[in-house]
């Protein structure tokens, strides 16, 4: 059997962590091959030490059948190895080729060529059907769009072999299906590709084969199209998994956030959101369903403060809190599971226990007097720590940048969840949590539910919007399309109304 990439019976350790303990993983030339493990597993350690970012401790790496040693990125990417990370690594305020050609510059005697590199990339794009436009600002261009580039940046610098690190994380359905094809389009022209996931449907839909590892270990290695997506989640979480929220029917009481026509400005400085009407009541999950860019953004960061609302109201048990600082909002009990966990989540040179209290730290037990009490500090982040299963190195006093991405997730709900906000705003709660752990914060989220609070929850997974709702919130272009009883509701109702038709109450 001819294979691409051998990684054999590789082992990394970290202070505090053996990341990855005898892994083995043999990409086949040709083939779409995942890489499925819960967070923390271990997945990007491995994919890190392929693309030369660390050095194994021992094992070996065989490319096209040669052992090498892969000391660099630029090694990997002059043996035709390129990775597409998961936080993309794009300079915004420059255009696609500037981008592309970053530290591979063209040039025609001294000057660099930026002609003869748009037109190449453009003749890249046509032929795997990303469509991206070269002389675009990466930071006019959508999140799907900036992965395209980041895909573009490796075949223009001719990788054969591609790592995708968690790529659908931060796309819509739509730009999921769309990646899809990119893949196929690029396996068929004899690329092979290593998919880092936990996403057992999309698996299902792109790979031909799936290497599981659970805490660093290889559990096996499966054939995709044989293997059902219960087997895989189990071999990934070592337990059955249930992919339905158990919950009793809401008991909603009264109104806690009331929006009356509430229009917010968007940073292109015209309406995000037009005269938006919303009711979450005491005791009930409403969710907000729709294509990432239709207002969800101006909505949330108008009820937290970080936005300035043009005009309507935002009462929150009965009093309008759109002029009040954002400090004045969370002493009032709203909590906020923010949309980017590293641009507003977290202070990642912090250690954890100085992100859980960001938000209470000036209150006791936590100081007392301008002094900071250490012990009570501890245990509290050690409670969140060990309720919401963050795994890190060293415990409450890892820098949060060390963990990861999903480990941070877990870190910002459970500090969140345990402030105990009469409002918890959840965006995305679960983008980038493996099945495991996206079962347990559901089972939170309705627990929160259940003591009578009210959870407002956005999020561009359907599933999850079903799944956990009560009531269903549709958002197109702004405005409110509709809604639905989550019980009553279907896929295809809203995806319908996703795409601007009304429907549901009210509409």
């Amino acid at each position: 059997m001819d294979y691409v990439v051998e990684m054999l019976n590789i082992r990394k350790e970290f202070p505090g962590v053996v990341a990855n303990d005898d892994i083995t993983l043999c990409l086949r030339k040709g083939e779409i091959h995942a890489l499925l493990g819960e967070n923390g597993a271990g997945k990007s350690t491995l994919m890190g030490m392929l693309f030369g970012m660390y050095q194994p401790d021992s094992g070996i790496i065989k490319v096209r059948g040669k052992q090498t040693k892969i000391s660099s990125p630029n090694v990997a990417n002059r043996l035709g190895i390129g990775m597409v990370h998961q936080h993309f690594k794009l300079v915004s305020n420059f255009t696609v080729t500037e981008n592309i050609v970053l530290g591979s510059e063209p040039k025609k005697g001294l000057v660099i060529d930026i002609e003869t590199a748009s037109k190449r990339i453009r003749d890249i794009s046509e032929q795997y059907g990303l469509n991206v436009d070269p002389h675009a600002k990466i930071e006019d261009i959508s999140v799907g769009m900036q992965q395209r580039v980041e895909i573009l940046k490796m075949l223009y610098r001719e990788a054969d072999v591609l790592i995708l690190d968690e790529p659908t994380a931060v796309l819509t359905p739509q730009e999921i299906e769309e990646l899809g094809k990119v893949m196929k389009s690029l396996v068929g022209e004899g690329k092979s590709i290593i998919l880092i996931t936990h996403k057992l449907k999309e698996i299902k839909a792109v790979a031909d084969r799936c290497t599981v590892i659970r805490r660093g270990k290889t559990i096996g290695t499966v054939e995709v199209a044989s293997t059902t997506e219960a087997a895989m989640a189990e071999m990934m979480v070592g337990r059955q998994v249930t992919f339905k929220a158990a919950k009793q029917e809401a008991k909603p009481g009264a109104p806690v956030l009331r929006i009356q026509s509430l229009s917010v400005k968007n940073s292109k400085k015209v309406l995000g959101l037009k005269q938006f009407n919303l009711e979450v009541r005491a005791g009930e999950i409403v969710g907000i369903a729709g294509v990432e860019g239709n207002g969800q953004t101006e909505l949330v960061e108008a009820i937290t403060g970080l936005r300035k609302a043009e005009s309507g109201s935002i009462l929150f048990e009965g009093q309008d809190i759109a002029n009040m600082s954002i400090r004045a909002r969370i002493e009032k009990g709203i909590g906020h599971i923010p949309e980017d966990r590293q641009k507003r989540g977290l202070v990642l040179d912090y250690t954890i226990e100085e992100n859980m209290i960001l938000e209470v730290y000036q209150k006791r037990p936590f100081s007392k007097r301008g002094l900071m009490n250490k012990s009570a500090i501890r245990a509290y982040a050690q409670r969140i720590i060990e309720s919401f299963d963050v795994r890190s190195g060293q415990g409450a006093t890892s820098i949060t940048r060390s963990l990861s991405g999903g480990n941070q997730q877990k870190a910002i709900i459970g500090r969140e969840i345990e402030l105990d906000p009469l409002l918890l705003i959840a965006v995305q709660p679960t983008r980038g949590l493996d099945v495991g752990s996206i079962e347990y914060i559901h089972k939170r989220l309705i627990e929160h539910r259940d003591k009578g609070k009210a959870v407002l929850l956005v999020s561009l997974e359907l599933d999850e919007i079903m799944n956990v709702s009560d009531r269903i919130a549709v958002v197109n272009n702004g405005e409110l399309v509709g809604i639905v009883k989550a019980a009553e509701t279907s896929e295809n109702e809203l995806g319908l109304m996703m795409a601007g038709l009304r429907g549901g109450e009210g509409a």
